[in-house]
């Protein structure tokens, strides 16, 4: 659906499908870094227990026990060894989360410190660790419950775009820092 809305005219928006596998994970958010070398990489993530979509501060290197969709779980539990146990993404999700809930859009969206320990979180860590920080992830609820495709693709649109407005406006701030 975002990729049929699209983002402004500056943005080039890249769509990929990241298989329910820590292997592929761990070879392929490295891979499209390398490839794109983008501003900002946010991933979307499906949650059955959603019901608001949800922005998550930060991912978590340890605790991964759960079987992917290959049956496969790392040895280590974690994503990286010797990384951080948690690393935050230089987002503000609480400047996102207040920009974006004052559009009145008619999806509520909250903050999380928790992506699940499952592979949205082992993804998120794995972005996070490769971008030191220039990454976010976006768990939303299951089609239909209660949310249309239109409404999601909505406000993924207008999350994406107050991201990056908050990236470039810290971006700002920094450059602007330096030339003093």
């Amino acid at each position: 659906e975002l990729e049929k809305l699209g983002l402004r005219d500056d943005v080039d928006l890249h769509v990929y499908e990241v298989p329910v596998e820590y292997q592929t994970v761990q070879r392929l958010i490295p891979a499209l870094w390398k490839k794109h070398s983008p501003q900002l990489v946010v991933h979307v993530g499906v949650s059955g227990m959603a019901t608001t979509v949800t922005l998550e501060k930060c991912g978590h290197n340890v605790g991964y026990k759960g079987l992917d969709n290959c049956h496969f779980c790392p040895g280590s539990q974690c994503c990286v060894e010797g990384g951080p146990e948690c690393i935050d993404s230089i987002i503000d999700m609480d400047t996102v989360c207040k920009r974006v809930s004052a559009l009145g859009l008619d999806v509520t969206v909250t903050i999380s410190k928790d992506a699940g320990r499952y592979l949205c979180d082992f993804t998120y860590y794995t972005s996070l660790y490769q971008s030191r920080g220039r990454s976010a992830f976006i768990h939303v609820p299951p089609l239909g419950k209660p949310y249309t495709a239109e409404q999601l693709g909505r406000a993924l649109q207008a999350i994406i775009e107050e991201m990056l407005g908050v990236l470039e406006h810290s971006e700002d701030k920094i450059n602007c820092q330096h030339e003093h």
